[in-house]
């Protein structure tokens, strides 16, 4: 009697038994089975580093990289943003001699060309190569090839306040030097104060701010070219004499301790509608309407002479453009063109180019946002009119942009005249140049 049900009991432990086997083996054979898909997963993926300059885009460039990652689950975007106040370049140079470079960087024209060239990905066979605009295409062609993709087109002066002028009586925009003396002085008079320098920074002061005598030659690459071979000087060229009442025009109408100031300070004052304008671009726009995004702005050239066809211009250009590295393993850089293919391909990489990022687009298949704002309106107009002078300082040799902005704060400090800042100028130009 006791046999069969403890043979029963022993068959149902058997049975048992064998039941948590087999349930063993299925969930072993389940987990090995995950396991080996998310090792092969793991094997499969692949990190894309990406090094750019952009603090405004940081918030939606990390949006944009989640949604491309959920899209394309095998690739993981690792972005690092080193810009405002800080060097980018000479960062990515310490990156680069610690075998530590991103797959994908950015390059400003030609002389960072010149510097990383060994590492930069000819990139001719991409689809997105037929839509770049005729300005886009020839700052991203070297030696004959297109080596980098622009994504916009930015230009920049006196970003100026519309309700503040209009509070002055401005109702005409100046159009000459004298003309702006003149606004400036009946900004004053209204008890406004017309500029915030923001010369504490130093792209502010060197690339952007100095860059306006180069680019005012009637040759700017020509001038250059000239300085190199010894041709030219910058001592008594008239477009850096002209230049001089503009630089002096902010200086004694701006806040008291002008190198105190840099650009995120600048454009604070500007956004609290404290000064009437500043030396900025469109990249600022998002800045200052995080804090008023009802501010009336626009767009005026900086100055230097009464010559209404030279002096009402704005420089154009195109700040910065992606590259690909030509050294990183066969699988990141595919990956890396790839990204950069879906970012001004896709409708979704467009959408937040034009949307979220708020560029003037560089490609002809991307159509700028119709909430675009007021500065950006604006160079629309001039580049459309033709009312534009190139950014030259990408042809400066290399390590001049920080040593131009050392030079031009000495003459803000009032420990050079300007006659010795142009001086050194020259000399700085001819030392770097070799």
């Amino acid at each position: 009697m006791h046999t069969r049900p403890w043979k029963r009991r022993k068959s149902m432990k058997y049975q048992k038994s064998i039941f948590l086997l087999v349930a063993v083996l299925v969930i072993t054979g389940a987990t090995l089975f995950a396991a080996g898909a998310t090792e092969s997963a793991k094997q499969d993926s692949v990190t894309v580093e990406i090094y750019h300059h952009k603090i405004p885009w940081i918030d939606a460039w990390e949006e944009m990289s989640e949604e491309y990652e959920q899209s394309h689950p095998t690739v993981n975007l690792e972005t690092e943003v080193v810009g405002g106040a800080s060097d980018w370049r000479t960062l990515l140079k310490t990156k680069f001699a610690a075998n530590k470079a991103p797959d994908i960087f950015i390059i400003e024209g030609f002389s960072d060309y010149q510097l990383w060239k060994e590492y930069i990905e000819t990139l001719d066979e991409e689809p997105w190569v037929d839509h770049l605009l005729p300005i886009s295409k020839d700052a991203a062609t070297q030696d004959d090839h297109v080596i980098a993709l622009p994504v916009t087109i930015e230009g920049y002066g006196y970003i100026y306040n519309k309700n503040l002028f209009k509070k002055a009586g401005i109702t005409e925009l100046p159009t000459t030097f004298s003309e702006m003396k003149k606004t400036v002085a009946t900004l004053k008079q209204n008890g406004i104060t017309p500029f915030a320098s923001g010369f504490g920074t130093w792209w502010v002061i060197s690339n952007h701010f100095t860059n306006i005598p180069f680019a005012q030659q009637e040759n700017p690459r020509g001038y250059i070219s000239d300085l190199n071979n010894g041709k030219a000087k910058i001592p008594g060229n008239k477009e850096f004499l002209d230049w001089k009442q503009a630089f002096d025009l902010v200086l004694q109408n701006s806040e008291p301790n002008p190198l105190t100031t840099d650009h995120n300070m600048q454009v604070t004052m500007f956004a609290n509608q404290e000064v009437a304008m500043i030396q900025q671009g469109n990249w600022k726009q998002s800045v200052i309407f995080e804090t008023d995004p009802d501010l009336d702005i626009g767009l005026l050239p900086i100055f230097t002479s009464d010559d209404e066809e030279k002096a009402n211009r704005i420089p154009v250009g195109i700040p910065f453009m992606f590259v690909v590295n030509s050294q990183s393993p066969e699988t990141e850089k595919q990956a890396a063109k790839d990204f950069l293919t879906w970012l001004v391909s896709s409708d979704e990489g467009k959408q937040y180019l034009a949307e979220e990022f708020d560029v003037i687009p560089a490609l002809d298949n991307i159509e700028a946002s119709p909430s675009l704002g007021g500065v950006s309106k604006d160079i629309v107009s001039f580049a459309q009119a033709g009312k534009t002078i190139p950014w030259m300082f990408s042809y400066w040799p290399d390590g001049a942009v920080n040593e131009f902005s050392d030079l031009a704060q000495r003459y803000v400090a009032g420990l050079d005249s300007f006659t010795t800042y142009l001086e050194n100028l020259q000399n700085s130009w001819k030392r770097l140049q070799k």
